[in-house]
């Protein structure tokens, strides 16, 4: 599914809500989580899962190319772990 897909779903689901309504409520869902994983914390919703983010020590890479030696910083990665609930409906 994508955002768009997501939108029509919920505008259908709640035929009392503007379009624009639905657009702006999943914009300041998004960016919540968004935000929240920025500042290195953490986001559960019951019955789904929790997002959170995990950190990448920095790694000798390769480039491609030339083969050539690379240094590659350290990152911030976002991880999703699924619910007890979600991985029940997935494998059912």
């Amino acid at each position: 599914m994508i955002r768009s897909e997501l939108l029509q779903a919920l505008a259908k689901a709640n035929p009392e809500l503007r379009t624009d309504d639905v657009e702006k409520i999943v914009d300041v869902f998004f960016d919540e989580i968004a935000q929240r994983l920025a500042e290195g914390g953490r986001v559960e919703l019951r019955g789904f899962g929790a997002f959170s983010t995990r950190e990448r020590d920095p790694r000798k890479g390769r480039n491609p190319r030339t083969g050539e030696a690379v240094d590659v910083p350290g990152k911030k990665v976002p991880f999703f772990k699924p619910g007890k609930e979600m991985r029940a409906r997935l494998n059912v």
